[in-house]
């Protein structure tokens, strides 16, 4: 890609690329900072990148760093968020851990091993089944099960606070 050619993708698109970011985010200045330092990516690229995909390769810079500010826009939100609410957000906690451990309790040993096995540890259904002794579908349905009676716990009005 040369000079001429990068200047008439500026020309072309630059309207069209920060109307795509604006309307994802929402906000104007950092629509402007990702589509420029998209061109900026481009430029340094120039001598790769093929006049013809231009456009495509534009927006994909583009879109991957709308991406990244977005990621880095949530977790500083959360972190504030948590900062605030840290007295509410554990005692909350704790009452969640009592209602959950005693929704499992409500569980026969094989659903509760299940659940554990599944949701606490991360093992997949077929590692489950060879520890369990039981098929990958048995796994499953036992597994969906638990899962209901679970649900069904937890939301009745009896447990609800």
């Amino acid at each position: 890609m040369t000079e001429f050619e990068y200047n008439q993708c500026v020309t072309l698109y630059a309207d069209n690329v920060f109307r795509f970011i604006m309307k994802n985010i929402g906000h104007e200045a950092d629509a402007r900072d990702i589509v420029q330092s998209a061109f900026e990516k481009m430029w340094r690229n120039k001598q790769h990148v093929i006049t013809e995909k231009s456009k495509s390769y534009l927006f994909t810079v583009a879109y991957h760093q709308m991406i990244d500010h977005i990621r880095k826009t949530k977790k500083i939100k959360i972190v504030s968020s948590f900062e605030q609410d840290e007295r509410v957000v554990y005692q909350t906690n704790n009452q969640l851990k009592q209602t959950l451990l005693q929704a499992l309790n409500q569980l026969n040993e094989t659903q509760k091993s299940l659940v554990l096995l599944k949701d606490y540890e991360g093992y997949n259904y077929q590692e489950i089944g060879e520890i369990m002794n039981l098929s990958e579908s048995q796994v499953k349905v036992y597994l969906h099960r638990a899962r209901l009676q679970l649900r069904n716990y937890l939301v009745s009005k009896e447990n609800i606070r």
